[in-house]
């Protein structure tokens, strides 16, 4: 009981602070905009990972672009890239930053991958494809949709959630939700998905890569965040050395897929 009463307390925390970190980094002027820390590190390449396979001529869709963090950062690399989310405020926010940073071949707009996008068959040559998954219903209709949208030769970068670390495991024998956000539909082990992307149509190439260490004080390492983005950086760097070491124990993993035959 003691147990259970001590993880709830730590779950409760880990949101109200990463809230709390969004909040910090308007308050104290790092962002215009509400706006997570990770955003905000330029000098960390593991969370921009995509960008070193972008081509100048390369047309690039963002499917549940939100505000548009990964979208910006994509648009410096990409002759054009296209942003969409079902979200009008996040997509607003994003058009704001965009002005801001004088970014000018993004386009976003609302639109959803369950229900169909309209966009021709092939149109575009990469898709970043970040932490969205596991946010879905009808998952294996979006993997269809972006698969058709995808040319021949074309790439998808995707982020999913690993659901099998020790802090996991921890929160579901006590009976506890244990999936890193309330919003996510499902969580994974490697060979889950795998199997997923199979079945909408894709391989995965390359290796499964881990992100970062799944430390049950993530909550506040965001809040330090909102308060010193050099320290949230060192932190960082932190939880990535570990995920290295213990792959097992990754928050989740990137991946490289390209279309079956």
């Amino acid at each position: 009981m003691i147990e259970r009463i001590w993880l709830r307390a730590i779950q409760y925390l880990n949101v109200k602070l990463k809230s709390a970190s969004m909040r910090l980094t308007r308050w104290t002027g790092k962002s215009s905009v509400y706006i997570h820390p990770k955003h905000l590190t330029r000098l960390d390449a593991r969370h921009h990972w995509y960008t070193e396979y972008l081509e100048p001529d390369d047309i690039v869709l963002d499917v549940g672009c939100g505000s548009g963090a990964h979208a910006l950062r994509a648009a410096g690399r990409c002759r054009l890239i296209v942003g969409f989310d079902y979200d009008e405020r996040q997509l607003a926010t994003g058009q704001r930053l965009a002005a801001e940073q004088g970014v000018k071949n993004l386009r976003l707009l609302e639109a959803s991958a369950e229900t169909g996008l309209p966009f021709a068959d092939g149109t575009f040559d990469k898709v970043l494809f970040l932490d969205v998954l596991e946010h879905l219903h009808r998952r294996q209709a979006a993997l269809r949709e972006i698969r058709r949208v995808l040319n021949d030769d074309g790439v998808v970068f995707l982020a999913a959630p690993n659901r099998e670390t020790s802090w996991k495991r921890r929160l579901e024998a006590a009976g506890l939700f244990h999936y890193s956000d309330p919003d996510h539909k499902i969580e994974y082990s490697r060979e889950e998905l795998e199997t997923e992307l199979e079945e909408g149509g894709f391989r995965v190439e390359g290796d499964f890569v881990p992100i970062v260490y799944d430390t049950p004080w993530a909550g506040l390492i965001d809040f330090v965040g909102g308060l010193s983005l050099s320290a949230y950086r060192r932190l960082s760097q932190w939880k990535r050395k570990v995920a290295l070491q213990y792959p097992q124990e990754s928050t989740g993993w990137q991946l490289r897929c390209r279309k079956t035959p």
